[in-house]
């Protein structure tokens, strides 16, 4: 009998604590806003105790999903997109063949404004074609965005325009490395809120909660996604109501404090550095956030 995942969350003191993000694995091939590599090394201490399930509802790039699967802080692995773009991705990658096809699409394609241009004319007539346009649009539109009205980059980094982020041996060798641990792996397209509540008295599963959704002003998904609002009042309810543990991940916004006051919930305002020594903020809510007060980490 597997015994119920009870995950205990406190640790050393992490005090101004700096994380370096370069240090930590670029496993996914999207690059979009809002992506949760600052967070990883974070997940790696909240999973100290290694739950049975790991489910991510709101999966968009995927790398939190991907870490637990490549470093095996879960014994199983579900992510969850609604996002028919980004889901066809995720459905060529973990499906025999159909990876190594798209890793071989990408490796051997001819990056030009014309033949950009001409890939994305056609209509996609399988999942795996439309998981081809897919990152194509994600490394060569305006911040990686999938939504209706984005177009490609002009001038981009050092003025190498649309080839700018098409890094396409090294997109080829993280797609061929998720398919090395796609057996643990399972993926949804579908509602992320309904497996939640599907899986709300499951005790050794863990759930990580990152609603690429605009809540008070986030803005992130709204530029990514089609699929863009989700009833916050309804998640948190669900959350409260979740028998193992969860880790949430918002936008620091006045309305998802009170929502995380009334639910009885803990909340910690972690401070990012990004690469332009910015100082960013977000709101991580869990049941004892101890652990994570006073810390600041160096995002991408």
């Amino acid at each position: 009998m597997r015994q119920s995942f009870q995950p205990e969350l406190r640790f050393p003191d992490l005090h101004h604590a700096v994380v370096n993000v370069a240090a930590v694995p670029q496993r996914s091939p999207f690059r979009y806003p809002g992506g949760k590599t600052w967070l990883v090394p974070k997940i790696r201490q909240w999973l100290k105790k290694r739950p049975d399930e790991f489910i991510e509802p709101f999966a968009g790039g995927g790398i939190i999903s991907l870490t637990v699967a490549a470093e095996n802080l879960a014994e199983h692995i579900t992510m969850i997109e609604i996002d028919e773009q980004v889901a066809a991705v995720w459905q060529t990658i973990l499906t025999d063949g159909k990876g190594e096809w798209l890793a071989d699409r990408i490796a051997t394609f001819d990056l030009t404004p014309e033949s950009l241009h001409n890939a994305l004319a056609v209509k996609a007539t399988s999942i795996q074609e439309q998981a081809f346009q897919t990152i194509l649009k994600n490394r060569t539109f305006h911040g990686g965005i999938l939504a209706a009205g984005s177009a490609p980059l002009k001038h981009g980094e050092n003025g190498k325009g649309i080839k700018s982020r098409w890094y396409a041996e090294t997109l080829k060798k993280r797609i061929l490395a998720i398919g090395e641990i796609c057996q643990r792996l399972h993926f949804i397209q579908g509602d992320g809120i309904e497996i939640i509540k599907t899986n709300l008295k499951r005790r050794n599963t863990a759930f990580f909660i990152d609603p690429p959704y605009t809540a008070s002003g986030k803005k992130a998904g709204k530029r990514l996604y089609t699929h863009h609002e989700v009833k916050h009042e309804e998640l948190f309810g669900l959350v409260a109501a979740v028998q193992g543990d969860f880790l949430m991940t918002y936008d620091d916004a006045e309305s998802i404090r009170e929502l995380s006051r009334k639910h009885g919930f803990d909340t910690q305002v972690v401070a990012m550095k990004n690469t332009h020594h910015a100082e960013l903020k977000e709101l991580l809510i869990g049941k004892n956030l101890d652990w994570a007060r006073g810390t600041v980490m160096q995002s991408a």
